[in-house]
């Protein structure tokens, strides 16, 4: 849920339902980062609590169209502010399950920032994430160039949930975050002075 203060809020979305996935420990790792920042406030949704079918209908001519569950998504995308996805690679791509997601919506995505934190063996997730900046372009997201990748990551992170050698990722999220913050805070602003 949006805050009232001047803080954009900000959805942290884990892409991935898999069993066992790792992207949990990623997602809360990263969590505590961004919790350390005081210009923007943090939720964490799970997409194992949002499991969509594969979209196969029209998009709706207005919010009131959609139907029961996509209703309910809009009433957690459209009041954030912005978007960090957590996302594995799966076969040189992004988890079906985002995809339904990302698709389950449109005007709620429109005109936030959106920042990834990726995974993976050797690519560190950089496929997958190439292909969500390509499918947040068309939905009018703004993908900002700073990003999260981890190689390997079961192997990075210790039994702690943090990373063994955490400065080069905190350094990472501290970049992601930096510009996060400057876009989340230039576009809600935007959005206000375009919606009166």
């Amino acid at each position: 849920m949006a805050t009232t203060d001047d803080k954009p809020h900000i959805l942290v979305i884990v892409g991935s339902t898999r069993d066992g996935r790792f992207g949990d420990t990623v997602a809360r790792w990263f969590l505590r980062r961004a919790d350390e920042r005081a210009d923007l406030t943090f939720e964490l949704v799970d997409l194992r609590d949002w499991i969509f079918e594969y979209y196969d209908r029209p998009l709706p001519a207005t919010v009131s169209e959609y139907d029961e569950k996509a209703q309910r998504w809009a009433e957690i995308i459209g009041p954030a502010d912005g978007f960090v996805v957590v996302t594995p690679e799966y076969n040189h791509g992004y988890p079906a399950v985002l995809k339904s997601a990302l698709d389950a919506v449109y005007r709620e995505w429109n005109r936030k920032p959106v920042a990834f934190v990726s995974y993976g063996g050797w690519s560190a997730g950089t496929r997958a994430m190439q292909q969500l900046r390509q499918v947040a372009i068309e939905l009018q997201m703004a993908p900002i160039r700073a990003s999260v990748s981890i190689q390997f990551a079961q192997r990075v992170f210790g039994p702690d949930g943090n990373p063994q050698n955490p400065d080069l990722f905190d350094k990472a999220a501290a970049a992601l975050l930096d510009d996060l913050s400057w876009w989340a805070h230039a576009l809600r602003q935007a959005r206000l002075a375009t919606s009166t």
